[in-house]
């Protein structure tokens, strides 16, 4: 395993159980934990964004540069993200909305996917 693939996969996996634990902590009201989740998620968001700085300057490549099609791409999976979410608590914390919040996923699962031919385009 290269030195940049085994360093990502070290970051990756806990900048997203950072994020994943304090997206729990938020969300879990039983817990009661919402304030501390919020910096558990902020931290694990930060590890994933090092990641990636670290990762590109490790492969020797430039920095993302922000375009239009970069902010359209980011915005994209930042909304079909949310989009899926919000199904996921339609079924999993809400009473009686089941069959709107697979149809709300289910729209979400296809933002995300939009993202596909956007970022790596159609041959």
């Amino acid at each position: 395993m290269k030195k940049e693939n085994f360093i990502s996969l070290i970051l990756g996996t806990v900048g997203g159980l950072l994020f994943s634990l304090g997206m729990c902590m938020c969300l879990v009201a039983e817990w009661g934990l919402f304030s501390e989740g919020l910096i558990v998620g902020a931290l694990g968001a930060a590890v994933l964004l090092a990641m990636l700085v670290i990762r590109r300057k490790m492969l020797g490549k430039a920095p993302i540069k922000l375009s239009k099609k970069t902010l359209g791409a980011i915005i994209l999976g930042i909304v079909g993200t949310i989009v899926f979410g919000l199904g996921l608590c339609m079924i999993m914390v809400w009473d009686g909305l089941m069959v709107w919040g697979i149809v709300v996923g289910i729209a979400g699962i296809i933002l995300l996917m939009c993202l596909i031919p956007l970022c790596v385009g159609l041959k």
